[in-house]
């Protein structure tokens, strides 16, 4: 089998270099249908969203902002391991572990904990690489529409534990309906 007739993705099509007629070559039948479809949209109907008012409905694999996952005592779930920053194709996240003191195991699971935690937002891609990546499920994308606040500084877009960690009422919510199902 010759390496010109092998398709991996099964749309590979022969060209053909035949010679253009007359008509072909002035372009004209070319520039009517172009005209047709242009009409043809002038007197669609819009659909453009008048947004406070309606809403979009999202799809159902829709990733918005980036959160830290606590568990049911309120501990971070993420062990530092890095996995999430490696699956990251846009290199958007950086971490620095550090041990856990004797005093802090009220705040980590486990030995070793992110003592930074922060995702460039600026390169995410909201992906999912790096939720599908972490082995503790400590990082997800939530369904939340505010995906990153508008702002001047770079600095702004760079989110740190403070804007990433689950709040910790939330996180207790979330332990008493799992406890009632």
């Amino acid at each position: 089998m010759a390496i010109e007739t092998i398709s991996l993705s099964g749309r590979k099509k022969q060209v053909s270099h035949k010679e253009m007629s007359f008509l072909e070559r002035m372009y004209i039948i070319a520039i009517f249908k172009g005209l047709w479809i242009t009409l043809k949209h002038l007197f669609s109907r819009k659909v453009t969203i008048q947004y406070p008012e309606q809403v979009r409905e999202m799809s159902p694999v829709y990733r918005g902002q980036h959160q830290l996952k606590r568990d049911e005592q309120g501990r971070e779930n993420c062990t530092a391991c890095g996995l999430c920053a490696l699956s990251c194709p846009a290199e958007a996240i950086t971490m620095k572990a550090a041990e856990r003191k004797a005093n802090e195991k009220h705040l980590y699971r486990e030995e070793k904990y992110a003592e930074i935690y922060e995702i460039n937002m600026l390169r995410c891609i909201f992906c999912g690489l790096c939720e599908e990546a972490c082995p503790k499920d400590a990082v997800y994308l939530t369904t939340s529409k505010v995906l990153v606040p508008s702002s001047y500084e770079r600095e702004d877009f760079i989110f740190g534990k403070d804007r990433l960690v689950m709040p910790l009422d939330v996180a207790m919510q979330n332990t008493q309906l799992k406890n009632a199902n």
